[in-house]
């Protein structure tokens, strides 16, 4: 019996291509259609593949044969788009950000509950190995209380003033702090849920005239407990996007990029399985399980099988990047563009707000 997930890729810019590269290798994925808003790149693609190809996306829902979508379009047409696939009753997978605005983030979330879809979103840091390693060690208790941790990206994408392309513009693409910043506070959601309260947020233009280059923010936890992030897209000394997470705590630290996770064990901490006491390094190639088709990095292809899999096994609500989990990521993002347009609040009425938040939370 045939078990195959039939399904499209809308959006065929550089994600976009990405998705369908990997995903039509899939074994257990038939692509049905594909869908795009430029002809040349549809005509090239129908010639020299033979998927069936559509400029229009309501036709392509109406005519192709789907179990599940792949939305890779800019940011701004995700909510509708989402809400037409759901509406037809698929699963759907939709490139981060999730959504621009927060309350169609909440009412799709609750649709795919509603209609038993599984839902993801490309929030694709979850899936490498070392940042999986320090969600391991974290919740194992490796370095104890938790204190601060620091979280940053960085990476060359605006060096010089430019028109504007749907990337830099806030209405469709959010800007650095949704393309950027967005990924590094997902993986703090990942890790220590949501904030209390946001502080000192400075959404800073270096080069773009309709929105920010840089994101620097402070996230307050209860128990003292905070994080800071520091985020540039207008940062050449990188060749290309650089997130990384460093976590402090009362029995060590933890360093995490896409590269290697680094571990510092106290004498007094709880040692897992592995691990010695002071330093320890381990590397993303060891803690990485193979994929089946490599584009750009495994975590990009393990996010989509992670996605078939559930729809096979039905896992509907067990998916660690669900539509709820990006809905956190989003509303941080609320709370940081709030804080930005509040501008500087004084200390002593930051200090009563934040009092008042761990009261409610029973802090």
């Amino acid at each position: 019996m045939d078990r195959s997930v039939n399904l499209a890729v809308v959006g065929l810019g550089k994600m976009g291509l990405s998705h369908l590269a990997m995903i039509n290798a899939h074994p257990d994925v038939c692509v049905t259609a594909i869908c795009d808003a430029s002809g040349y790149v549809l005509d090239v693609l129908e010639k020299y593949t033979g998927l069936a190809a559509y400029t229009d996306f309501d036709t392509m829902l109406r005519e192709a044969k789907l179990d599940a979508v792949i939305i890779a379009t800019p940011s701004g047409m995700h909510a509708p788009m989402v809400k037409a696939a759901l509406e037809r009753g698929l699963h759907v997978f939709c490139e981060k950000p999730f959504c621009l605005d927060t309350a169609d983030g909440e009412a799709l979330t609750q649709m795919a509950l509603a209609g038993n879809r599984v839902n993801q979103v490309g929030y694709h840091c979850r899936f490498v190995g070392a940042f999986q390693e320090v969600k391991r060690l974290l919740e194992a208790g490796a370095i104890g209380e938790v204190t601060h941790i620091q979280a940053e990206a960085y990476g060359p994408v605006v060096l010089k003033p430019k028109g504007s392309s749907w990337r830099t513009q806030r209405t469709e693409g959010g800007g650095c702090l949704y393309d950027y910043a967005a990924h590094p506070l997902n993986l703090v959601t990942w890790y220590f849920g949501m904030p209390l309260a946001v502080g000192g947020t400075v959404l800073n233009s270096v080069f773009s005239t309709q929105t920010d280059d840089e994101v620097f923010a402070t996230l307050f936890y209860p128990e003292g407990k905070s994080a800071q992030l520091s985020v540039s897209w207008s940062d050449e000394s990188f060749r290309k996007m650089s997130t990384s997470v460093t976590v402090l705590g009362t029995q060590g630290r933890i360093r995490a990029d896409r590269q290697e996770c680094q571990v510092y064990l106290r004498d007094t901490a709880m040692l897992p399985a592995g691990y010695q006491h002071g330093w320890n390094v381990r590397y993303t190639t060891e803690l990485t399980a193979p994929v089946w088709f490599y584009v750009r990095g495994e975590e990009y292809s393990a996010q989509l099988d992670y996605f078939i899999q559930c729809i096979r096994s039905g896992a509907v609500n067990d998916n660690i990047n669900s539509f709820s989990e990006a809905q956190a990521t989003d509303r941080v993002i609320s709370m940081l563009i709030a804080d930005a347009e509040q501008g500087p609040m004084p200390v002593a009425m930051r200090e009563a707000k934040l009092k008042k938040r761990w009261a409610f939370f029973g802090g």
